[in-house]
C-alpha cells in the first residue's frame, strides 16, 4: 500500500474501492468547475464509473504504469494526484492532478506536485518528470512554474475538451535540476 505523508496537513494514499464514494461525491460536487479543463467528467456520471477508474488504476499500479493517489487534507479526501503514466524504459513520469473546488487556494496542489516530483526523482530514481496543462489553465500552469519546472514547449491541439481543442504547455524537471533546488 502506498501512503506518503507530505506534511502535518497533507498526505497521499493509493486509492482503493473504499474511497470511491468520497471521490465520486467530490467529482460530482465540483463537476462544472472541473469540466473547464478535464475531459472525463461526462464519463463519470455514477459511482460505478469511479469504481471502474479505481480498479483500472490499481491494476496499472501493480504493473508499475501509473499511480493514482487520494489527496488527504486533514484526513479528508479533497482530490486525486499522481502519475498518469510512468515509463520505466525512459525513466519518466507524467504528473496529473485535480482538486475539489472548495479546496483551492490553500497551496495543496503545489505541495502535492512537489512531493510527487520528489518521489519520482528520489525514490523511483527517474530522470524526468513532466506536467502538462492547457495553455489557458493559469491555475494549473502556476504549479510547475512555482516549482521551477522548465517550460519546454507547446503541443498544439493536444486535447479535445467538449467540442473545442486546447493546446498544452509541457513543463519538465530533470533529476539533476531538482537536486540543485
Amino acid at each position: 500500500m502506498f501512503i506518503h505523508k507530505i506534511d502535518n496537513e497533507l498526505s497521499l494514499k493509493l486509492v482503493d474501492l473504499g474511497d470511491a464514494p468520497r471521490i465520486f461525491e467530490l467529482t460530482d460536487n465540483s463537476r462544472e468547475h472541473l469540466k473547464e479543463w478535464l475531459p472525463w467528467l461526462d464519463y463519470t456520471t455514477e459511482l460505478k464509473d469511479t469504481e471502474d477508474f479505481i480498479k483500472a488504476g490499481r491494476g496499472n499500479y501493480a504493473e508499475g504504469k501509473t499511480l493514482n493517489a487520494a489527496i488527504l487534507f486533514n484526513g479528508e479526501i479533497v482530490g486525486v494526484g499522481g502519475f498518469n503514466n510512468i515509463n520505466p524504459a525512459n525513466k519518466t513520469a507524467y504528473i496529473g492532478y485535480w482538486l475539489g473546488q472548495d479546496y483551492q487556494g490553500k497551496g495543496i496542489m503545489t505541495r502535492v506536485a512537489r512531493a510527487l516530483t520528489n518521489y519520482a526523482l528520489d525514490e523511483l530514481k527517474l530522470n524526468k518528470v513532466e506536467i502538462r496543462a492547457a495553455v489557458g489553465n493559469a491555475k494549473s500552469r502556476s504549479i510547475p512554474e512555482r516549482l521551477g519546472y522548465v517550460e519546454e514547449g507547446t503541443i498544439r491541439r493536444a486535447e479535445l475538451l467538449y467540442g473545442r481543442y486546447v493546446d498544452h504547455v509541457v513543463y519538465g524537471m530533470l533529476a539533476e535540476e531538482w537536486q540543485k533546488k
